[in-house]
């Protein structure tokens, strides 16, 4: 994922660049599986790896190839992004490490779930109960930020400059004529 991250940041091509977004994502997704969140690394595998690509694709199809602007570095900038990803970073100090016992999520909310979404939602299995109940209003928050990005972008890019035509050189000709 660094490689990728690093490749991300270094390349001037657009389409190298989104087709490694598209295997950062998937990659992401393999962690994801790894760490057993199978639902987070499908969300990410179709979301990020899937409809992303798609909409960067499509972006990319009507800009041009190249990254045109020269990308100085600023300090300012550069100071902004070190200062939140330290802050970022400190924030983290405070999470239980991973797959700690005493963790909050073992004794507060896994044990509600197990106990009560059979009940309240009604379906036998505790991982559709969550995500088709619990997490559905989560989802579609973010199908709706997606899509809302996808138009904003396309109605951004998509309106297209009329190229002016140039003229032949026997209609000025017969424009000056009319004109005398």
């Amino acid at each position: 994922m660094a490689v990728a991250a690093i490749a991300l940041v270094r390349l001037r091509n657009l389409f190298a660049v989104v087709m490694f977004s598209g295997i950062y994502s998937l990659l992401a997704a393999v962690l994801y599986v790894v760490m057993d969140a199978v639902d987070v690394a499908f969300t990410e595998a179709a979301v990020g790896a899937g409809i992303a690509t798609v909409l960067m694709l499509a972006t990319l199809a009507l800009t041009t190839e190249k990254s045109e602007q020269s990308h100085k570095l600023s300090l300012s900038s550069l100071a902004v992004v070190t200062i939140t990803g330290a802050a970022l970073m400190y924030a983290t100090l405070d999470m239980p490490r991973y797959g700690e016992a005493t963790a909050p999520i073992h004794h507060h909310v896994a044990p509600r779930y197990i106990e009560t979404s059979g009940k309240e939602v009604g379906m036998p299995n505790i991982v559709t109960s969550v995500l088709a109940s619990y997490r559905g209003f989560d989802t579609l928050g973010e199908v709706t930020v997606i899509f809302t990005a996808a138009v904003g972008v396309m109605a951004l890019i998509g309106r297209r400059r009329e190229k002016k035509k140039p003229r032949k050189k026997s209609e000025s000709k017969n424009d000056k004529k009319a004109a005398a």
